[in-house]
């Protein structure tokens, strides 16, 4: 039965476009490791220099945002500690994309959404100024880094940005951004 399973969600893989998968706790090496072999990949099959440079660089935001972020962990901030999501790579009707999904408290949704609806909703000269403008500003409640992690993945993103949220219980929401490049 193993073989048949296996066989089954690779070909649910396939149907998706997707050429990359990994669901698990993500480290600093596993982000290296894999984004090695997306560069790889994409240069061996002739991908545009700018677009390959545009997935590699929301490759490691999304996975930086896992590795900071996500709800679901084992171990402590004081020590160390693993975080836990799902990463995919792929390519549907010729459009690029990167998609990545970890368990956030329910009391974020919100605030993420907002940013998220606002972030989607600026074109090309928005996002610019609203990057240049959060860099200026205090790093935002919460965040782990300058707050522009988002607005990078957006301006990569030349087919926009999709987000969505699944309530899991009154404590969890699972989170997932698809970046179109």
């Amino acid at each position: 039965m193993l073989a048949s399973e296996m066989f089954d969600l690779r070909d649910t893989l396939g149907q998706q476009g997707i050429t990359f998968c990994y669901s698990g706790y993500m480290t600093e090496g596993i982000l290296l490791g894999i984004g090695n072999a997306i560069k790889t990949q994409m240069q061996l099959g002739d991908a545009d220099a700018k677009v390959t440079k545009g997935v590699f660089a929301v490759f490691v935001e999304q996975v930086q945002n896992v590795i900071r972020y996500s709800a679901e962990k084992i171990g402590n901030e004081d020590s160390s500690e693993l975080r836990y999501g799902i990463l995919t790579v792929g390519s549907k009707d010729d459009v690029p994309f990167v998609a990545c999904g970890n368990m956030i408290e329910t009391k974020d949704a919100e605030r993420l959404r907002d940013s998220l609806t606002h972030i989607k909703g600026l074109d090309r000269d928005g996002l610019k100024a609203l990057w240049k403008e959060t860099l200026r500003g205090e790093t935002p409640e919460g965040s782990k880094g300058a707050g522009v992690g988002f607005i990078d993945i957006a301006r990569n993103a030349r087919h926009g940005i999709d987000f969505d949220f699944r309530k899991v219980d009154d404590a969890y929401v699972f989170f997932t951004l698809k970046a179109l490049l």
